[in-house]
């Protein structure tokens, strides 16, 4: 038998894939990737008698190590019982979505600890990078920090996102972004609808593909208090030529190069929109970020000061793209800063701005 992880609506899994090709789920729960952010993963190994151990979890506590053997799983660590016990974790659960054209999409949302129910609280959308890739019902630092700020966090995996078949990954092949905004705009009205988000103090970030998304948002829409757009890419045809990858984006993003089509790089690009934008964006970038270069963040922080946008520039010292915060420093650095840029525009409880007349 060939033994295989897979990431299902959400969720790491693994799997025996027999000599006939018939795959038998084994473990529904793998998990421990993605510290700051809830993204699926997780690793697993299997001994010579079949025994699997395995990073296991959800998103109450980081992951443990487990084993499975003859259909039965235990955990075999509890490494964070003490922190568990000792802090007021932000209650998690799924909600239902439905996007405008009629397509379920999976979101999840934490609210503050603590908070009483049918009380609203402000919202932080996070959106996940990739923009191919998925987060699911998986711990993070980023999270419960913004939960323990008083805020109610909001994640989503639009069209675009890995493990729900070929055909919604591939939605926004060749369109990015396009649809994938009006999925994240319907599980943000979602979580207004089930009188958990506070309609009035509504917030959005985003690494990466979600910071690009990020970006978007803001040139689309001014329902917004604030945003923090991460590491984003703002000009399609700079970061084609810029990037470490530079083959990448011109390959996989688009149908021809940037001086062959210069318009339809333009057209995707979020500095196209800047000149919508109002809502105040802080920017964030690892000082060694050479995926979506610095200068992608350079562009977009003078294009906002340019316009009068209030907005903020903070370059996480030493940070690449995949290791943006794979220091504990690096991971408190960037989750401090947006908070204290969320709480600078944020009304009511904790929050620094004024409250509309």
């Amino acid at each position: 038998s060939l033994f295989a992880s897979y990431d299902d609506r959400g969720q790491r899994k693994v799997a025996r894939i027999g000599l006939d090709g018939r795959v038998t789920p084994i473990i529904d729960n793998v998990g421990g990737d993605g510290l700051d952010r809830p993204y699926t993963g997780g690793a697993f190994s299997v001994s010579r008698n079949g025994t699997i151990a395995y990073t296991g979890g959800d998103a109450s506590a980081p992951a443990d190590v487990w084993v499975s053997s003859g259909g039965k799983a235990r955990r075999l660590t509890q490494l964070n019982a003490v922190m568990a016990a000792s802090k007021a974790l932000a209650p998690i659960r799924k909600i239902a979505v439905t996007a405008p054209d009629g397509r379920s999409i999976d979101a999840w949302l934490a609210t503050p600890p603590g908070q009483p129910a049918g009380k609203r609280a402000p919202l932080i959308l996070e959106i996940h990078g990739g923009p191919n890739s998925a987060y699911g019902p998986s711990f993070a630092t980023d999270v419960q920090l913004y939960a323990a700020a008083g805020y109610a966090v909001l994640w989503t995996n639009p069209r675009g996102s890995t493990s729900y078949g070929a055909e919604f990954a591939n939605l926004i092949d060749k369109k990015y972004p396009s649809a994938d905004y009006d999925d994240l705009i319907a599980a943000v009205d979602a979580a207004i609808a089930d009188g958990t988000a506070d309609p009035d103090n509504l917030f959005v970030t985003g690494g990466s593909g979600g910071g690009v998304l990020t970006a978007w948002i803001v040139g689309k829409t001014d329902r917004f208090k604030a945003a923090a757009t991460q590491k984003p890419v703002i000009n399609w045809a700079s970061e084609a030529l810029t990037m470490d990858n530079t083959l990448f984006t011109s390959r996989y993003w688009f149908t021809k190069l940037p001086w062959e089509d210069p318009m339809s790089y333009w057209n995707r690009s979020p500095l196209s929109l800047v000149g919508n934008v109002k809502t105040p964006t802080l920017v964030v970038v690892g000082s060694d970020d050479y995926r979506t270069p610095v200068s992608e963040s350079e562009q977009y922080y003078a294009a906002l000061q340019i316009r009068g946008v209030p907005t903020a520039l903070v370059k996480v010292p030493g940070a690449s793209h995949g290791g943006f915060t794979s220091r504990p420093s690096q991971s408190a650095a960037k989750a401090s800063a947006i908070i204290a840029w969320f709480d600078r525009y944020r009304t009511g409880a904790g929050g620094n701005a004024a409250p509309k007349p």
